[in-house]
């Protein structure tokens, strides 16, 4: 009989030196309250402390996504959340034209890794300071902290994604270099605590998603381009 083969529990390297950090800040923490207060007290402080331990851990956690797709127009959902947007807007920052936004609502229970939607090359890879708005305003995507990541496919189109921090997220990490290549199933980067990943697309993009509608980062197909 075969034996199915246990999945290890991976941590993103963005969250590693965090719970290192936070783990010893709970010993340093708890190990003098059993030591000098009631025992209630220390009891309360721990199971506290391990709780969120386990959150952060879970916020942190990088889950193996393979996909597979033959045709090389399909548009993979960059990150997990729920759809917020999905209407034609000018795109002010690098096309200054209109493009078809795609915007994808991340919680802080939410994978916060960013995958590449599709393949091609990274022209442009930029990051701007701002506020930290609720990323579900619309006003988050030209007003808060965010980076901006276009590619080129290689049939010649080009499309935006923009990473946003929100009210919780203070960091936005992009792994995107303009030059490297852009390749389905890899991370372009990750945005911690709560944020949104908008995408701007051709206007003629075929759209297989609705607002409201959850989505899975590296698997769930948002559209195919023209």
């Amino acid at each position: 009989m075969g034996h199915k083969k246990k999945k290890r529990i991976r941590i993103h390297r963005e969250g590693r030196g965090i719970i290192a950090t936070l783990t010893l800040l709970i010993f340093a923490v708890n190990v003098p309250l059993f030591m000098y207060m009631p025992n209630w007290v220390g009891a309360v402080t721990l199971v506290l402390s391990a709780a969120l331990l386990v959150f952060v851990t879970y916020f942190f956690r990088n889950p193996t996504r393979i996909v597979e797709v033959s045709d090389d127009k399909i548009l993979v959902a960059p990150a997990d959340g729920r759809i917020v947007v999905v209407e034609p807007t000018v795109e002010q920052e690098y096309f200054h034209e209109k493009k078809l936004q795609v915007s994808i609502f991340m919680s802080p229970f939410n994978v916060h890794a960013n995958w590449y939607p599709i393949e091609g090359t990274v022209l442009v890879s930029e990051h701007q300071d701002g506020r930290h708005q609720g990323a579900w305003l619309p006003k988050s995507s030209t007003e808060n902290e965010r980076s901006l990541v276009v590619i080129e496919t290689e049939n010649k189109v080009q499309l935006a994604i923009r990473q946003i921090a929100g009210a919780m997220a203070r960091r936005i990490v992009t792994y995107a270099k303009a030059g490297n290549r852009a390749q389905r199933n890899e991370h372009f980067g990750f945005i911690k605590f709560g944020s949104r990943v908008d995408m701007y697309l051709p206007l003629d993009t075929e759209i297989f998603v609705k607002v409201g509608e959850p989505v899975t980062g590296n698997e769930t197909i948002i559209g195919r381009l023209p």
